[in-house]
């Protein structure tokens, strides 16, 4: 059996960067992770695409936060998950669009949930929307109008916020696209039990990714236009 000779190491390496150049000839510049992912991807249209990672430093007396999710088109896609500066996570919002779309959950640096709120993203695609109309004194729908859909997030369904100690119940709200449909006493206590810390699943699924560091470390890269 004859054997076919092996390319030179500069081969190789150039071969590789050869594909290297040519995988990211389309974009303007992007970061690669210590695993060697490619984030921050910013295409030959200047639009965000792919995985980001998100750093904003604290600024007038807000504190900073990292987050990351998916950029479709410069805009914001499904999951995003948000941490302090220190690596606590600290919400899981969701988008659609580019606009938040169904529950969030939001969190201090102790892991304890704060609130839960639903958010509907009105879809763009769709030239038309059905509101209802209410009366000005109550809750009731005396008639509904169609209007023209923009893109946009308004709040919708129930708003849950959470004693972060004991996890009982404080105050919930319901929305209808927009309209405080009812609006619950507060402390209205469920349980004298504490609330099990529940993590979605997505956050459960990177911290097992990620166990023994805290954030996502990455290197810029930079193709030429």
């Amino acid at each position: 059996m004859s054997l076919k000779p092996l390319l030179p190491i500069g081969l190789l390496f150039i071969s590789f960067l050869v594909i290297c150049n040519s995988a990211t000839a389309q974009y303007k510049s992007f970061k690669i992770s210590i695993k060697g992912d490619t984030l921050n991807i910013v295409d030959k249209d200047g639009l965000k695409q792919g995985r980001w990672v998100v750093h904003v430093d604290p600024l007038r007396g807000e504190p900073g936060y990292e987050e990351e999710g998916v950029f479709i088109n410069n805009k914001k896609s499904g999951p995003w998950r948000k941490y302090t500066l220190a690596g606590d996570f600290i919400a899981l919002e969701n988008f659609k669009d580019g606009d938040k779309d169904g529950k969030c959950q939001y969190y201090n640096a102790f892991g304890n949930l704060l609130r839960e709120e639903n958010w509907r993203a009105y879809d763009a695609s769709a030239p038309y929307d059905t509101i209802a109309i209410y009366g000005k004194d109550n809750n009731e729908i005396i008639g509904f109008k169609v209007v023209k859909a923009e893109t946009y997030s308004v709040k919708n369904g129930d708003w849950t916020y959470y004693d972060p100690t004991t996890g009982r119940i404080l105050k919930t709200e319901t929305y209808d696209r927009g309209h405080l449909v009812t609006k619950e006493a507060p402390t209205q206590f469920v349980s004298d039990e504490p609330m099990k810390k529940i993590k979605p699943k997505e956050v459960l699924e990177y911290e097992k990714k990620n166990s023994g560091k805290k954030k996502v470390h990455v290197r810029d890269g930079q193709t030429s236009n």
